[in-house]
């Protein structure tokens, strides 16, 4: 890693801007340009953990220079350029490798555990640790790579987040929070947010089922740290936020693996710790996932009131992305009360809402929020109504429109689609979707998609002579079933 020679007596220099990088991005909103990134990494076969948060900080000019995954995905996003052309500096100037001689002894600069954070002009990509548990990390400086495997093996608190988080592999302990010397830093309050993407991520493509459990202890960590208190009111607030929002993470897990009693208490923890802090946007999350839940277990008017809640605290965060969300969060209520005429108002304010178009106060979690999710959210309404014609046309196009990361979403918009099929009277082109959703699952757990496609073959029995169908019955019943 680069040294660092700053000491937390010098003021730190403000970063630059990268204006260059701003302009390529153009109209679209960072949570839209973070996923054209991940899809142009998709395509030359790298991965990326790229979100609106690290789409602003380039711009920011707080990562002067990207990681080498980074490097290859931009170049190949806009052909002729060079990192200097898109505004970045280049690597030598960064990570000064080139003037050091392979023998010379580097001092290891710690990013997890730094008193204070470092001069943003000696900042670099923080993607491109060495992290010894990455599965596809290239170990360029295996010095480098010691030293850091030693920190993350030996260093306690959320500041592993990240590392247990990126292959899922050991959990971290909260052994540092546990020393009454210790107080949370901003490289703590960073590998708690780092640790909320790390899910999100994860689940987009995998699903709920296999992180549940493995994803509790950071969120143990979290709250560990804000008992032990912070060095400086800012990190302070990071923090909240930031175990506010890795409790909602983790209580979507629970939901989308349909442990509801243990999402309850997740999204009462995020809605706790939002109210003392005094923070809408997670507030409104907080309450999106409740009206959400509420929906699913059964619980149609308390998702309408929910809804309606985190409606009043988001008015005033800008964000029409967000609005148009929360009123398709209080049109499933209404669907589920069969409430036709409420359903079909909160749907009309959804796309009203979302025609106005993304923009910079859009919140980060929301990166899976576009024409698929809106699509797919609708024919959910729909499907509740029973008019199943009108809620296939909608899953279908959402199942089209799905940008291919969010692997999860496609497997759940095409059993919805299966579903509605079957119960509108085809069920040879419901046996066909469900077999999709089956080719799906050896990606993605969601015990949620499990149960509707269980659903599906319910109906499809009536039908089960029909050669698709008797494939599809077959095939349902032979496949392994979540634990």
């Amino acid at each position: 890693m680069t040294s660092s020679t700053v000491t937390s007596s010098q003021s730190p220099r403000p970063p630059r801007p990268n204006l260059a990088f701003r302009q390529l991005r153009g109209q679209r909103s960072p949570a839209e340009f973070a996923a054209a990134v991940r899809r142009a990494a998709h395509e030359i076969g790298e991965r990326v953990s790229c979100d609106a948060r690290y789409i602003g900080r380039v711009e920011a000019g707080e990562i002067r220079c990207p990681n080498y995954a980074y490097e290859r995905v931009f170049l190949h996003m806009f052909p002729g350029c060079t990192l200097t052309d898109l505004g970045f500096a280049p690597r030598s100037a960064v990570r000064g490798r080139a003037s050091r001689a392979p023998h010379e002894k580097r001092e290891a600069y710690d990013p997890y555990h730094s008193t204070d954070s470092p001069d943003p002009h000696d900042l670099h990509d923080p993607h491109d640790l060495h992290n010894p548990y990455h599965p596809h990390e290239d170990h360029e400086n295996h010095e480098e790579s010691d030293v850091l495997r030693r920190a993350f093996m030996t260093r306690g608190g959320a500041t592993v987040a990240a590392a247990s988080l990126g292959p899922l592999g050991p959990a971290f302990d909260a052994s540092a929070a546990d020393r009454p010397a210790y107080r949370a830093g901003a490289s703590d309050a960073g590998a708690v947010e780092e640790a909320v993407r790390r899910i999100r991520l994860l689940d987009d493509r995998h699903g709920a089922d296999g992180l549940y459990r493995r994803a509790a202890a950071p969120l143990r960590a979290a709250y560990a740290l804000l008992d032990v208190g912070a060095t400086r009111q800012t990190t302070a607030d990071r923090l909240h936020s930031g175990a506010g929002e890795l409790a909602v993470s983790v209580g979507w897990l629970a939901h989308d693996s349909g442990r509801f009693d243990d999402a309850r208490s997740h999204y009462a923890e995020a809605l706790a710790t939002a109210r003392m802090t005094g923070d809408p946007a997670l507030e409104a999350h907080a309450f999106c996932n409740t009206a959400f839940l509420a929906r699913d277990a059964g619980r149609p008017r308390e998702a309408v009131r929910a809804a309606q809640a985190a409606q009043r605290v988001g008015r005033g965060l800008g964000s029409a992305r967000l609005m148009s969300l929360l009123a398709l969060r209080e049109a499933g209520g209404w669907a589920g009360l069969a409430d036709r005429t409420g359903c079909e108002r909160a749907l009309a304010r959804a796309q009203a809402l979302f025609e106005r178009g993304a923009s910079d106060a859009d919140p980060e979690w929301m990166s899976f929020y576009g024409e698929a999710e809106l699509a797919g959210l609708e024919a959910q309404c729909w499907s509740t109504l029973g008019d199943w014609p009108r809620a296939a046309r909608h899953a279908r196009r959402a199942a089209q429109l799905q940008d291919p990361h969010f692997m999860r979403n496609i497997a759940l918009y095409t059993a919805e689609l299966s579903d509605d099929l079957a119960r509108g009277g085809r069920p040879d082109e419901a046996a066909a979707a469900g077999t999709r959703v089956l080719d799906l699952l050896g990606q993605v757990q969601s015990s949620r998609i499990q149960t509707m496609l269980a659903g599906t073959a319910r109906v499809l029995l009536p039908h089960r002579r029909a050669g698709a169908v008797s494939d599809f019955l077959e095939r349902h019943a032979s496949a392994p079933r979540p634990v």
